[in-house]
């Protein structure tokens, strides 16, 4: 059965990887992007392609108002965008943590609360964190906003599942390892990871399908790397 689907920060990397897997599936799929024109290139059949920046409450409003006037319903929300920062942590400008928090949390937040509020049945929303995000994990200098924000991300995806546990709505997380994209070789130049976008996306286009069916509240390490 074909879904409705929304997927942000689609424009490069996992989002765009998996906007085309799951067009190729059959389903429909809003791409929530700031820059929209790389989806909207590709000319796929049943992709909306919307310019959207989850910093602006206005923006979100009117994608939000697009959406409802082509669905009346949304099956799967996929809240990929991410915001990255490597600063180290004496040189700290509160302006770019902040600008860090907007995408990576309060734009999530804010998102997800008015799509509740218009589709109060979205049967998965999947947040995708990173294992930076994880208690106990290995950590790198320079990400405490990143890296902080990840992890608030994670105990949201909790919060949510716990709030609406008496729904049909399932939240679940999962904290992605290494993963070749350009988010990656702007962090770690010259480094390789085990595991390309398309690999991931074809993961996380898997799970945003069915994990509701197992898991709520649960975040899941994607990672083939310990700890």
């Amino acid at each position: 059965m074909n879904k409705h689907i929304i997927v942000t920060g689609s424009s490069r990397g996992i989002g765009y990887e998996l906007v085309k897997i799951l067009a190729e599936q059959g389903h429909r799929i809003y791409a929530l992007s700031r820059n929209q024109q790389p989806i909207a290139q590709l000319n796929l059949k049943n992709v909306h392609s919307l310019s959207c920046d989850l910093s602006d409450e206005s923006s979100i409003d009117k994608t939000i108002d697009f959406i409802k006037s082509q669905s009346e319903y949304i099956d799967v929300l996929v809240n990929n965008a991410g915001h990255f920062l490597n600063q180290a942590f004496e040189d700290t400008n509160i302006d770019d943590v902040k600008a860090v928090y907007e995408t990576n949390i309060f734009g999530v937040f804010t998102l997800t609360s008015k799509l509740i509020k218009t589709f109060p049945k979205i049967n998965h929303t999947v947040n995708i964190s990173s294992m930076g995000g994880i208690q106990g994990s290995v950590k790198f200098p320079g990400l405490a906003a990143y890296s902080s924000s990840k992890a608030a991300l994670i105990c949201l995806t909790e919060l949510l599942a716990e709030e609406y546990k008496e729904s049909d709505m399932a939240f679940n997380c999962l904290a992605l390892g290494a993963v070749q994209t350009e988010m990656l070789e702007e962090a770690f130049p010259g480094m390789q990871a085990p595991v390309s976008a398309q690999e991931m996306a074809t993961y996380i286009a898997n799970f945003a399908l069915t994990g509701q069916q197992l898991y709520n509240g649960k975040t899941l390490q994607v990672s083939n790397s310990t700890p």
